[in-house]
């Protein structure tokens, strides 16, 4: 089993619980992710997400901006074997935390 922690980050001026976890191979990588759910519309009704995934050591990973002034998104590329299993396990955690955190408001 893993160690999940909590915490908080202030988004957009709300703060949202998160949770985070480390991923270990032969690569280190660490998970982070939170939302305050469905708030019933665009950006200004308050709903925040976050994620963040962390080379804690060994990554071969590269992060690139689209677009200026982060407007047109990021684009991941990882070498690896270790790195895709990290990453999988990684893109499944966040996707749980967000989920998990959509129905907690929106059921």
């Amino acid at each position: 089993m893993f160690a999940v922690t909590e915490g908080t980050r202030r988004i957009g001026g709300t703060e949202i619980l998160t949770y985070t976890r480390e991923i270990v191979s032969a690569n280190v990588l660490e998970a982070e992710a939170g939302t305050n759910g469905y708030q019933g519309g665009d950006a200004g009704h308050g709903s925040r997400t976050y994620f963040r995934i962390s080379d804690e050591g060994g990554t071969d990973i590269r992060v690139r901006p689209l677009g200026r002034c982060g407007n047109g998104g990021f684009e991941v590329t990882l070498g690896g074997d270790c790195e895709l299993e990290t990453i999988i396990t990684a893109l499944k955690f966040i996707t749980k935390v967000l989920e998990d955190g959509a129905k907690e408001v929106h059921d």
